[in-house]
């Protein structure tokens, strides 16, 4: 599992490890991590050309010392001081007797188009609101370069603990974090400035419940359920799927799709769209009574391609056992009843029904994608699974919050979310918890999007379809 810490526990590991080792023994140690992962961006380091980009922090210590490394071996190494009378002195010591010179801020861009790599240590993991006016042109114009751009700890303009841009920010090629992920490491849109990420272990003795925590294919392989040798089709659990409208008898379809292939041993649907249903999956247990009459059910999927059918959304929130709650179903649902439920309920809304949840712009949701899934899990008393470039999965009472690590933007086409919908409320009928439910279906559901798409574009269908082949995968290791 991959975990990220906050800003605040990352600072006090830091000083209880520095107060048992020798000054500045802890900046040495992260500076060669910087300077081998730094050595493996250049292939050949003698001869390279590197530049440092070097702010007033601990950032710009690790850069100097690392830099200074590379110096040993060979490479021309230029530093750029944008606080020179706040350098870091140690630092700043070690590149000159290595052989490295500062250079200043009016000649930079021109070092940096001619530079093999750039290392940017501007800005620490305490950094706020984006660079500062006379970084700016520096980050432009490592943007444009051919040089390869290393980022220390995190690249400098993004919000180590929301993983919020609030301004402009360096794009990195590789981030080297040092002790643990930070937060923004994990959450667009700081992710992707971040790059290819490379961990240093540098030794820091960590809580044990992080901020952030990613699933890997062994934590996802531990949830998924394996039928045992006296199960049946009942005591796997039956999913049943409230779906699908006149209008769009599709989602009906693509939702049940995702069931079938997530781990409950029957499947019953409820709604207009019965005939398409049995005629593309004739192992359906369709119902035309509805949700009340349609037999038992260990879970029920409420929501997708729903339209105006308020009454349905109702009669499923009041069953007495987990439901899942998406796509037209946020908007007919009552917010009281959903707080009102005894049993387990996950929502799952892209940033747009977020936003509308939230009674914010879409925008707001997409800046600041942490805080939008704390505050619906908060609001509504349910786990939510929020959609989208980075999918995060939160509890109602706090605590770690999921980011899913897998996906592909091929995902991002219509009926995806219908099959996730489908698919993970198979695996609350199955037994798993509304968190272990979300996060294990987020991960299969980004796995066979990502192998259904191969690079190039696919349907919803053929996601569901890869879904199968992403469990194996898992299983398999």
């Amino acid at each position: 599992m991959r975990t990220a810490y906050s800003v605040e526990t990352v600072r006090t590991a830091e000083r209880e490890l520095m107060a048992r080792l020798p000054e500045g023994a802890l900046m040495r140690r992260a500076a060669a991590g910087l300077a081998a992962a730094c050595a493996d961006v250049l292939g050949r380091v003698y001869g390279s050309r590197v530049l440092l980009l070097v702010g007033s922090g601990d950032n710009g210590g690790d850069a100097l010392y690392a830099g200074a490394r590379l110096a040993r071996r060979g490479a021309g190494v230029s530093a750029v001081l944008l606080a020179p009378e706040r350098a870091h002195g140690g630092g700043l010591a070690a590149l000159r007797r290595a052989g490295g010179r500062v250079v200043g801020v009016d000649g930079a861009e021109a070092l940096i188009e001619r530079a093999d790599l750039v290392l940017d240590g501007i800005v620490g993991i305490g950094g706020k609101g984006g660079l500062r006016p006379e970084a700016v042109p520096l980050a432009d114009a490592a943007g444009r370069a051919r040089a390869a751009v290393v980022a220390v700890d995190l690249p400098s303009g993004v919000d180590a603990d929301t993983g919020e841009v609030r301004g402009t920010a360096l794009r990195a090629d590789l981030t080297v974090t040092f002790g643990t992920h930070k937060p923004g490491l994990l959450v667009d849109p700081a992710r992707e400035y971040a790059g290819s990420v490379r961990l240093v272990d540098i030794g820091l003795s960590l809580p044990e419940e992080p901020e952030l925590e990613a699933l890997q294919h062994a934590d996802v392989a531990r949830l998924l359920p394996v039928p045992a040798v006296e199960s049946d089709k009942y005591r796997r659990g039956v999913v049943g799927i409230a779906a699908g409208s006149a209008r769009y008898p599709g989602a009906a379809v693509l939702a049940v799709a995702g069931a079938l292939r997530g781990g409950a041993g029957a499947v019953r649907y409820v709604g207009p769209a019965g005939q398409a249903v049995i005629a593309r999956f004739p192992e359906t247990l369709v119902s035309d009574g509805g949700p009340r009459r349609a037999g038992r059910v260990q879970a029920w999927v409420v929501g997708p391609g729903a339209g105006d059918d308020a009454g349905t959304v109702a009669e499923v929130l009041a069953a007495d056992v987990p439901v899942l709650i998406d796509a037209d179903g946020l908007r007919l649902a009552e917010a009281s009843a959903v707080r009102g439920r005894r049993a387990p309920t996950l929502m799952t809304p892209h940033a747009g029904e977020a936003a509308a949840l939230l009674g914010v712009e879409r925008r707001e949701v997409e800046d600041g994608r942490l805080a939008a899934v704390r505050e619906l899990a908060g609001r509504y008393g349910a786990t939510v699974l929020l959609k989208g470039s980075t999918t995060l999965i939160a509890s109602s009472g706090g605590g770690v919050v999921r980011v899913n690590p897998t996906g592909t933007s091929w995902l991002a086409t219509a009926g995806s979310g219908d099959v996730l919908s489908g698919l993970a409320g198979s695996l609350l009928a199955a037994g798993l918890s509304a968190v272990d439910a979300a996060s294990a279906g987020a991960y299969l559901h980004g796995l066979a999007g990502r192998f259904a798409a191969d690079g190039a574009p696919m349907g919803a269908h053929d996601v569901a379809e890869g879904i199968a082949g992403a469990w194996r995968d898992v299983v398999r290791g």
